[in-house]
Formats: C-alpha cells, structure tokens, sequence
C-alpha cells in the first residue's frame, strides 16, 4: 500500500479536458485548469501534494492508475463517460489499493437515466456528484485528513 502521506492523484476522463466550453449550462464555465488549481491549493492547505492527469483514452487512464500502485496514497477520479460503461476502469482501480473518491461536477442521478449507474461508485470509499468543481476540494479534504 501506498504512503499514506504520498500525493494524491486526480484522474480525469473523456472530455473533461473541454471543461468550459462543453455545456456550461450543466457543467459551468470553470475549466480543467480551474479544477488543477483548485486541487493543488486544498492539498497544500493540508501539507500535501497531489499529481494530475487527464486522457480521452480508457488505455491511458488504466496505465496511469497502475503507475499510482506503491506511489499515490489516494484517487480522486472523475471517469466521466467512462463512469457508466468501463468494467476495465472500474476493474484497474482496484490495483493501487488506495481509498477512491468517484466525483462528478454534475448530479449525474438527476440526468438521463444511463447515468444512473456507475462501475467506479461500488469499489469508491465514497461518492460526491453535483457540487461542481468544489466536490474535488471536498474529496481531496477527505483523503488529505483520513
């Protein structure tokens, strides 16, 4: 298992990289950078460091969260589309042996019905869906002060 004081790392999926332009009307105006910021200045906040990565590749992703195993003392993902049709992802992130924190900028159970259900949500320590991007700041407080 990991370091418990090692970085934290936050995964983001496909087209999460388009944060700000896609859909402001569900998921607002503040973009993947925005998100990285905030991340760094919650982790510093309690003396920690976390490592960011984001990819439209189910491949890449899965190669980054078995590069986490004995690095990373926790996940911070936000599988995006992945969330609702990946047993792979849901499958890798159990290798790390890390606690996972599944977020979602939107209330994703108040969307379309294929939303409802997620491969990641079951092996999460916990989920946080619909606090836009301050649900990262929340999960990485939960994992920062575990």
């Amino acid at each position: 298992m990991a370091d418990t004081v090692g970085p934290i790392l936050v995964l983001n999926g496909p087209n999460l990289n388009m944060l700000g332009i896609r859909q402001p009307e569900v998921y607002g105006s503040d973009t993947l950078d925005d998100i990285v910021e905030l991340c760094n200045k919650t982790a510093a906040r309690f003396g920690r460091e976390v490592n960011t990565f984001q990819s439209n590749s189910e491949g890449a992703l899965i190669d980054r969260i078995h590069a986490a195993r004995r690095v990373e003392s926790g996940i911070v993902i936000n599988p995006g589309g992945l969330t609702h049709t990946s047993v792979a992802l849901r499958d890798a992130l159990v290798i790390p042996e890390v606690p996972i924190m599944e977020v979602h900028i939107s209330n994703v159970h108040a969307r379309e019905e294929f939303r409802h259900h997620s491969f990641v949500s079951p092996i999460a320590t916990a989920v946080i869906a619909g606090m836009g991007i301050q649900g990262y700041a929340a999960a990485i407080e939960f994992l920062a002060t575990r």
